[in-house]
């Protein structure tokens, strides 16, 4: 069940250039967060003419009672979101949504684009503390290195980071499904069994989405669709899903995800 928890600003600073870490002291919310799901955030000072902005939860520290979110500078909303200072108070409504489930039978392998990486770092903390779980691999590409956010992070956890940008400035030229593919060839080459976890652009979603059902493998997709009220009350964010007897539904990301089933994706 969804907290609505009026929290503080514990630190708020740049991640890297056009995007902000947002750390809130939110103990309710943190002892309930699972990766994957989301929070509501209503931006102080737009509460009258304009609707909570939704966050996947990048980590969550139940102990510490905080909860944190990486985001992307890119409208009114977290235009205002990123004025806020240390010490301010805001409203968060959440966890929200079914997120990605924290085993997996073989070599998690973990898809982000952009900020899409955001809620793989959850994921990847709980995978890691997880005892006999494989170590997990990162797959995550941008446009050039600024846009590989956080590696660092994935590294000190543990996770061994493969990366690739448009302009060659890291990792492999080219899109992140190269150094995917180069992957996959060698897991099933060697007999080993993977699942494949993903945020980001659509693209991306779906071209690791075929790549799941294409080896027979779980796949999990978190999709990146329009969250208006953030509680299923809307149908904004409707995602077209097979059910497995063929017949087609309208999910709404918000309630029924938004991480769902490679192979109930309708694209």
């Amino acid at each position: 069940m969804a907290i609505n928890e009026k929290c503080r600003i514990a630190s708020h600073e740049d991640a890297a250039p056009g995007y902000r870490m947002l750390v809130l002291a939110a103990p309710q919310v943190a002892a309930a967060a699972q990766p994957g799901q989301f929070v509501h955030v209503k931006v102080p000072g737009l509460e009258a003419s304009a609707l909570r902005r939704p966050f996947s939860i990048f980590d969550s520290d139940p102990d510490a009672g905080i909860v944190t979110v990486l985001y992307k500078v890119v409208g009114r909303g977290t235009a205002a979101l990123a004025q806020e200072p240390a010490g301010a108070e805001i409203e968060v409504m959440g966890p929200l949504g079914f997120g990605f489930p924290v085993a997996c039978a073989g070599v998690p392998l973990l898809v982000g684009g952009g900020y899409g990486v955001a809620p793989l770092y959850f994921l990847a903390k709980r995978l890691m503390a997880k005892d006999g779980m494989e170590r997990p691999i990162l797959f995550v590409g941008g446009r050039t290195k600024s846009d590989l956010l956080e590696l660092e992070r994935f590294r000190a956890l543990g996770v061994d980071v493969r990366t690739a940008t448009n302009d060659g400035s890291d990792g492999v030229k080219g899109f992140v499904t190269e150094p995917l593919d180069d992957a996959l060839i060698a897991l099933r080459g060697e007999g080993r069994r993977f699942e494949l976890f993903t945020c980001g652009p659509d693209g991306l979603l779906k071209a690791v989405s075929q790549r799941a059902v294409g080896t027979g493998s779980k796949g999990w997709i978190s999709m990146d669709r329009h969250m208006i009220c953030g509680v299923g009350a809307c149908f904004a964010c409707v995602q077209r899903l097979r059910r497995p007897n063929g017949e087609e539904w309208n999910a709404r990301c918000c309630v029924n995800g938004p991480v769902f089933k490679a192979d109930e994706i309708v694209w």
